[in-house]
């Protein structure tokens, strides 16, 4: 794979997400936003709750994942996300509930770690599905 391509998969526990040749995916780590392209050093991070931008040669798509962490070779990235989601799958209506529920429950709590979590994917869910239908 010579041809400036990256070999990406996602892997959850429940099954494969993703799976193909890409010229660059954007992750987001607990250290912050990680771009990789072809011949990036190898590495392992952890992963955080975030939006996670892939380029084909034909298009770019943005998914979801949740936690985990990512093993970066010579031409292969492996995320293993906690768990995955393509905007398709995202209720929004749900997704809005979820960010209010936290809200409140964040309200009464400010240290509230499960409400700071669920308010963060509530969020991300929001964001990727504004970009898609923008899309």
């Amino acid at each position: 794979m010579d041809n400036g391509m990256i070999k990406l998969k996602i892997i959850t526990p429940d099954g494969e997400f993703y799976d193909g040749e890409v010229k660059r995916v954007v992750i987001r780590t607990t250290e912050g936003e990680m771009g990789i392209l072809d011949d990036h050093a190898p590495t392992t991070v952890a992963l955080s709750t975030g939006t996670c931008t892939i380029l084909t040669d034909e298009q770019e798509i943005k998914g979801l994942i949740h936690g985990g962490f990512t093993e970066i070779k010579e031409r292969q990235v492996t995320l293993l996300p906690d768990a995955a989601e393509w905007p398709h799958e995202i209720d929004i209506e749900r997704a809005k509930q979820a960010k209010q529920r936290a809200e409140e429950r964040l309200a009464e709590d400010k240290d509230h770690v499960e409400a700071k979590l669920a308010l963060e994917r509530a969020i991300t869910r929001l964001e990727v599905m504004e970009w898609y239908d923008g899309h």
